[in-house]
């Protein structure tokens, strides 16, 4: 049983750590907070810090977390949606700007 205690502590030093890069990364302004280096990490950290305090019982600090998880994967889904949405632009408008004799050729 402590052996897996001990996974579980080091994964919640992992989470704290990620959730402490990303808001760090964030604060220096190397990632923006649309970045998805920040969501995937900030989604990194709270399934880490749920899974522990799942495990341990702590069920307020695991429904933070769970709403950290909904918040970031909703940001990662509209990031995903919005950079689909602008390579379809850009296919679009290419496929426009080309005159007709690059078909041609």
């Amino acid at each position: 049983m402590s052996t897996l205690m001990t996974v579980v502590t080091t994964l919640g030093w992992i989470g704290a750590f990620a959730g402490i890069l990303a808001y760090a990364m964030v604060s220096r302004g190397r990632w923006s907070a649309d970045s998805l280096a920040f969501q995937l990490t900030n989604l990194a950290g709270a399934a880490a810090m749920l899974a522990v305090a799942a495990v341990n019982g702590v069920w307020p600090s695991a429904a933070a977390n769970m709403a950290w998880l909904v918040i970031g994967a909703s940001a990662v889904f509209a990031l995903g949606r919005a950079r689909s949405r602008a390579r379809h632009q850009d296919e679009a408008g290419s496929a426009v700007e080309q005159p007709a004799y690059a078909e041609a050729a």
